[in-house]
């Protein structure tokens, strides 16, 4: 008789207040969450094939005592914003007497926190899963598997489990071309985790996930998930047109949106092949409009061009841009406030992830903070959503009050109706689709949800979308599909940025009050550990 298993696979809530969650835009499309869970799924497809799975997102729906006993294990994991759940999962999966796994970048990078789980999955899983598996067959109920940092051979990834999915609790689902950056990010945990050499899957692979998802009847919003798409740029090149011929094949089912550097502006073939293959939006890390900065940060490749032209050249390929920014680097000199708003505003860019700068753990910044004896420990850094509001877990060399006002003068400038609807009316004109927008379900129905509840999104919030409705009608009416998406989003980000913005107030508030005192920065171990 065949040995079965029946494994509960649970994707942890992300904290509250996120920057990412879009809960308005969800509402507005009928989806619980935007983006479904690749690396469960994934996992899921490495295990025996006559294992039993059920996937439960937390992001979406209930999980139940039923669920727990139904299982033999229990899989979880996930990233930073999740983890207060992810070891809520942990004391639940005690609670009902059943073992646990937990994976993913988080119990990777600070595994002594995840110390509950009865079985720890560190690294890419593709490699260690035979391994984890072989060791539960023989009855084994505890250990660690550890995979060799950026070592993966990604062409060896499974077909993921997209059959686990509810599509229709998603903004969009993802698929995965590449791992790691060729960049050193000083402040990024990317290369840590995946490494500075992009692995690509084949042509194949990547055309068989969309294979899969096209069968099951999936239809709109696809998610390149990759660091940085264009880290190999000469596999990429070769992928691009095997999946324009895909597209072209089945009239175009997918729009795909994508992580890419800026410099992808500098190379105007590989642009317009995105364009025809119909990506549609890119999310860029800029982090800071100050040379020094960037520099400093080892993100020189944004010193190299000027920001305003790169992106005024994406976007007239068709492709919008929605970009990363940060307050509270080392080398700022002074407020950064009006600095960073102009650079906004100059290069039209609607939505923006301003975030406070965090040092997260195994990267460099976190090392030279350490080493500084300027780091704060991490017990309580992780309540709040995400960087917008658990930032700045060092001291700093500005005055913490000077930062802490520049941030919260940032998001209330730029995320005003007045400049966000000015910035999308002016990406409206740049914006230059040569493909028209698919409609699939409930695309109508999102957009006269969105007629309704846009004036309820903040004083005069109602006549500037109007306005730039009108003038993109006026001007480019291909953009129009695009604005109407950027306008959804402002449903969650205005009134997002104001509830930032007031606990920022507070926080300003305790500093001047004296409540606010430094935690005492953590010791520098005998031995930092510093990957190879």
């Amino acid at each position: 008789m065949t040995e079965t298993c029946k494994v509960l696979m649970v994707f942890p809530r992300f904290n509250a207040g996120s920057f990412w969650n879009y809960k308005e835009a969800c509402d507005l499309a009928g989806a619980r969450y935007p983006a479904a869970p690749l690396g469960l799924i994934t996992v899921a497809a490495l295990l025996p094939k006559h294992w039993d799975v059920r996937l439960v997102n937390r992001n979406t729906e209930t999980l139940t005592d039923a669920d727990f006993a139904w299982a033999d294990m229990v899989m979880t994991g996930g990233m930073l914003p999740q983890r207060n759940d992810a070891q809520h999962i942990i004391e639940m999966s005690h609670a009902h007497n059943r073992p646990v796994v937990v994976g993913g970048p988080d119990v990777t990078s600070s595994p002594a926190l995840y110390s509950g789980a009865n079985f720890q999955v560190l690294g890419e899983a593709e490699e260690i899963m035979g391994d984890f598996i072989a060791a539960w067959r023989r009855g084994d109920r505890q250990g660690v598997f550890e995979a060799p940092m950026g070592k993966t051979d990604v062409t060896k990834s499974p077909l993921p489990r997209f059959d686990l999915l509810k599509f229709d609790q998603y903004l969009h689902v993802g698929v995965q071309f590449s791992r790691g950056c060729p960049f050193s990010c000083e402040f990024c945990d990317i290369i840590e985790l995946y490494g500075r050499t992009p692995r690509t899957k084949t042509n194949e692979q990547v055309l068989a996930e969309l294979d899969a998802l096209y069968a099951l009847g999936y239809r709109g919003h696809v998610d390149f998930v990759d660091d940085n798409l264009i880290g190999n740029k000469k596999a990429l090149k070769k992928f691009l047109p095997d999946l324009k011929r895909w597209q072209a094949d089945r009239k175009y089912p997918f729009e795909f949106s994508t992580e890419a550097s800026i410099n992808l502006a500098d190379d105007a073939d590989l642009l317009r092949s995105l364009s025809d293959t119909n990506f549609f939006a890119i999310f860029v890390g800029i982090e800071s409009p100050d040379t020094d900065t960037l520099v400093m940060t080892q993100k020189k490749q944004n010193t190299r061009r000027s920001l305003q032209q790169s992106i005024e050249t994406i976007h007239k390929a068709g492709i919008f841009v929605n970009a990363g920014f940060i307050v509270g680097f080392d080398s700022e000199k002074g407020s950064v406030a009006s600095g960073m708003i102009e650079c906004i505003e100059d290069t039209a860019i609607p939505v923006c992830m301003v975030g406070l700068l965090y040092a997260l753990p195994t990267t460099q910044l976190t090392r030279r903070l350490l080493s500084e004896g300027r780091l704060f420990p991490a017990d309580d850094q992780t309540q709040s959503g995400d960087q917008c509001t658990a930032g700045l877990n060092f001291e700093t060399l500005r005055p913490r009050r000077d930062v802490l006002n520049d941030y919260r003068t940032v998001l209330r400038t730029i995320y005003d109706p007045v400049a966000y609807f000015g910035r999308v009316r002016r990406l409206g004109r740049m914006l230059k689709r040569t493909r028209a927008h698919r409609m699939v379900k409930g695309d109508l129905r999102s957009f006269f949800r969105l007629l309704f509840r846009i004036h309820r999104s903040g004083p005069g919030t109602g006549r500037q979308f109007w306005r730039m409705m009108l003038d993109c009608a006026l001007h480019n009416p291909k953009a129009l599909p695009y604005v109407v998406m950027t306008s959804a989003l402002y449903l969650h980000l205005g009134p997002f940025a104001r509830q930032v913005a007031g606990e920022i107030d507070r926080e300003i508030a305790d500093v001047d009050q004296g409540r606010w005192h430094a935690p005492m920065p953590q010791k520098v171990p005998d031995i930092v550990p510093v990957p190879a």
